[in-house]
């Protein structure tokens, strides 16, 4: 919400020297989220004047066309000499008041206004537009073209208003209040002591039998509805100045006087009106749901669908309007432009101010991808009682700047309600800041509001009709904090009982960032929304158990409607995006749930809202719901060791993506089997399957390599990139990360190597495997240090890898026999589980 400090003004006597950042300080005191104070005009230098174009040149011989203009700004040039100017709009004309910069003035930007020759002639000074000034789209698209009466040479900069100060507010969902310069200005009026002057006080005629009739068919989704009739209006009018630089400064674009003015009065009032052209309209305005299949044009010339839950505006025809959201095509107000056109404008309307139910506006909203001006002050909370002021007010500006004449008739129809009471204890906002505020300051901040407060011990609260957020005694607590000051709480930490931290599973999954961080991975968290074509470009299985998928009944994106059972496709679009901006070296890792639908799908049943449920009843709601365990990813691409003086670096490759498996499994205490696989995504031959042992048989967490060249091609990834994924929740559920000392032994190492030839397709894992169980317990550590192929030495489809073995005892020294005889057991193992031969 854009509020101009001139307009707030009209309603609060702010001292005169407050600048809008003291107002923004003020407003933040109070609650409200002021995110800039946006200074209008404060590099704006004059001379600018109001001038009258004399006559008009068109320049021939250029690519566009140019026009050399005379231009009578009075006195205002020190010489009272018409002004020679060179221009290149079109849309104005000899005798036409227009705003004219000269020669000194500074536009806004910092732009110097000189004396200059061009296509052919001397220009001293400039006709402006709207957005050289500052101003906006006025819907000319051109130059400013003043009203016939304005004054020659008059200063433009006081004339349109130029410098001013804006507030630019971001309103929370339960403060539709504060969509309004009157709810702001109550704001304001708080802050500073100050008295307000209500817009929507004025006075209003009572309802009688001659307004235009209306017929309200759904009053629990309308339960006010006002019609005023205001004939007569002049189609030759335009808004006024005034009217048109407030709009602008709110952001509103001005279009034509009826509509500028019902802008105008919801901006000022906060209650959205609908003007219809009588003439249009046929018979009684009616409001109901519709029906299924109906259909209307909405202002924005497009046709809709309606749903049985919309809520519309009717006439004898059918829809003319969504009620709330946006009126119908059929019934528009046409300016004197449409005259021009071919058809008549509008001399006569009928305004409508209603009030309708903010859950339905917000769903017919959202079901059509409509949002309004009016539907977002709708979904939030406008005030019931102000719909009658704010028709009032529409007539009256009517009557004044069109030249209408307002109809004896009023309608007013109001479902019966009742007045919202709140019983509140009266020192229950103590209880819930920890500060004594006092009985005397509750009801003094609750009546500032606007709430009648009556009792002494128990508070009996009737909550002023437009702060319908106010539900409950927490609500009124919150707003006796706010206003007597959030900064003014006292600062306590609290104490949490001992014997109480994180779970098991949380300080794993610390761990486990820790870890990858520390190896060089970036945490990339990533929404949990897929679209489901992401399985094609991951290449998965058409009966793959990953494609199925929990759906969203209301997605965020229509493009993404389902919930993930992969981190993968999230990292993997991370990794494009930063790949795309130029971070080529990228190394990103994610922990995060997946969701995994049941076999049997269920539909939750509604749990009671009066009592807490059951612990039967929350574990049914349980029971339906996906699996989500928690799972870790990492992506790869480019340099994983950069070159440098110290040397040549190299890229990331599966075997990057290997070794972050290991180290995630070794946080949580689990032996991890590493063993060649091929699984959807990954390059066949680079990708290795990961496993655990669960209740002695072997479950697979997990895969880890270098992925497919078709996935690269189709998600847009670097070249070579690659990606590991595990089941967090199965590594947590086999490990055991109780820590243990080290085994220190004072004794000495005996190192032995061997070097195995096998055949090629023969995992390097399981002659690892083999020679650690052969060597037995003297066997302190294994390492593979070289892989040798050569056909002509080892012959065709065999390769030799090479094994440094570590042999130790706590107790005594080993001797050279003894080690020999652990390598020569461990040689055997893996010769008879693989067919592995000494090299040599």
């Amino acid at each position: 919400m854009r509020v101009p400090l001139s307009w707030l003004r009209e309603y609060v006597d702010l001292p005169a020297t407050e600048t809008g950042r003291d107002v923004q300080a003020k407003l933040v005191s109070a609650g409200l989220e002021v995110e800039t104070v946006e200074p209008l005009g404060a590099d704006l230098k004059g001379p600018l004047v109001v001038g009258q174009v004399l006559t008009v040149e068109e320049l021939e011989g250029f690519k566009k066309p140019i026009r050399f203009c005379t231009v009578d700004v009075g006195t205002a040039n020190g010489t009272g000499e018409p002004q020679e100017i060179v221009c290149g709009a079109r849309n104005f004309a000899v005798g036409d008041k227009v705003v004219v910069v000269l020669p000194g003035a500074v536009l806004p930007g910092g732009f110097a206004i000189a004396a200059r020759k061009t296509y052919g002639k001397t220009s001293h000074g400039m006709i402006c537009s709207g957005d050289e000034l500052g101003m906006g789209d006025d819907g000319s698209h051109g130059i400013i073209v003043l009203p016939p009466e304005t004054e020659v040479g008059k200063d433009a900069i006081e004339l349109l208003e130029l410098v001013d100060e804006v507030l630019d507010i971001a309103v929370t969902a339960n403060r539709g209040d504060c969509l309004s310069i009157r709810g702001v200005a109550r704001e304001a009026a708080i802050a500073y002591g100050l008295p307000l002057r209500d817009p929507a006080l004025i006075d209003v005629p009572a309802p009688n039998a001659f307004g235009y009739p209306v017929q309200v068919s759904e009053p629990m989704g309308c339960d006010r509805f006002t019609a005023r009739t205001v004939t007569g209006l002049s189609p030759e009018v335009r808004s006024p100045i005034w009217l048109k630089r407030r709009l602008q400064k709110v952001g509103v674009r001005p279009i034509s006087l009826a509509v500028d003015i019902t802008n105008y009065v919801m901006t000022e009032i906060g209650q959205p009106l609908h003007a219809y052209d009588r003439s249009l309209v046929q018979g009684t305005i009616g409001v109901r749901r519709a029906g299924e299949g109906e259909r209307i044009v909405t202002l924005d010339g497009v046709t809709r669908e309606l749903h049985a839950e919309d809520l519309v505006i009717t006439d004898d025809r059918g829809p003319i309007g969504l009620a709330g959201v946006m009126g119908g095509a059929n019934t528009e107000i046409a300016d004197h432009e449409a005259a021009g056109n071919g058809g008549a404008p509008t001399t006569d309307v009928v305004i409508e101010a209603a009030h309708f139910n903010a859950v339905s506006i917000a769903r017919t909203a959202r079901r059509h991808k409509l949002s309004s001006e009016a539907s977002r002050r709708f979904e939030r909370g406008v005030d019931p009682q102000a719909a009658a002021a704010a028709a009032q007010r529409t007539v009256d500006l009517l009557v004044l700047l069109a030249g209408g004449t307002a109809d004896a008739g009023v309608t007013e129809i109001i479902a019966p309600s009742a007045p919202h009471t709140i019983s509140v204890p009266a020192d229950h906002p103590d209880k819930v800041a920890g500060v004594e505020y006092g009985r005397e300051t509750v009801v003094r901040r609750l009546q500032e509001i606007g709430c009648d407060v009556y009792g002494q011990d128990e508070l009996i609260v009737t909550v002023p009709s437009w702060r319908p957020d106010l539900a409950e005694a927490n609500d009124l607590a919150e707003e006796v904090i706010r206003l007597e000051g959030y900064e003014n709480l006292p600062s306590t930490l609290p104490r949490p009982p001992s014997g109480r931290g994180l779970t098991h599973r949380q300080r794993l999954h610390r761990r486990v960032g820790r870890v990858l961080a520390g190896s060089g991975y970036v945490e990339a968290p990533n929404h949990p929304f897929i679209a489901e074509q992401v399985f094609d470009q991951l290449g998965l299985d058409a009966d793959d158990p990953a494609r199925r998928v929990v759906k969203l009944t209301n997605p965020l994106n229509d493009e993404e409607p389902a919930l993930r059972t992969s981190l993968l496709p999230g990292l993997l679009a991370a990794l494009r995006r930063n790949d795309g901006r130029g971070s080529h070296d990228l190394a990103l890792f994610e922990t995060g749930l997946v969701f995994l639908p049941q076999e049997e799908q269920r539909v939750a049943g509604h749990l009671p809202v009066d009592r807490r449920p059951t612990d039967e009843e929350i574990a049914s709601l349980d029971a339906v719901l996906p699996a989500q365990p928690r799972h870790v990813a990492t992506v790869l691409a480019g340099a994983r060791e950069q070159a440098g003086w110290w040397g040549k670096g190299r890229p990331a490759d599966w075997a990057d993506a290997v070794e972050a498996a290991r180290a995630v499994a070794r946080e949580a205490g689990a032996d991890l089997v590493v063993r060649g696989g091929q699984y959807g995504p990954w390059h066949p031959g680079r990708c290795a399957e990961l496993l655990v042992v669960v209740d002695g048989a072997e479950r697979v967490v997990g895969h880890a390599g270098e992925l497919h060249p078709r996935v690269l091609k189709a998600l847009g990834l670097p070249s070579r990139t690659s990606a590991m994924e595990l089941d967090l929740d199965v590594l947590e559920q086999v490990g055991d990360d109780t820590p243990q000392a080290p085994s220190i032994s004072a004794f000495p190492v005996a190192t032995q190597d061997v070097a195995l030839v096998v055949d090629r397709f023969v995992p390097h894992a399981e002659v690892e495997a083999a020679l650690r169980e052969g060597a037995g317990e003297l066997l302190e550590a294994i390492r593979l240090f070289d892989v040798y192929e050569n056909a002509e030495q080892l012959g065709d489809g065999r390769k030799s890898l090479a094994y440094a073995l570590r042999f130790r005892a706590d107790d005594r020294t080993l001797t050279v026999d003894e080690a020999s005889a652990a390598r020569d057991a461990a040689v055997a193992l893996a010769g008879e589980r693989t067919g592995a031969v000494l090299r040599g």
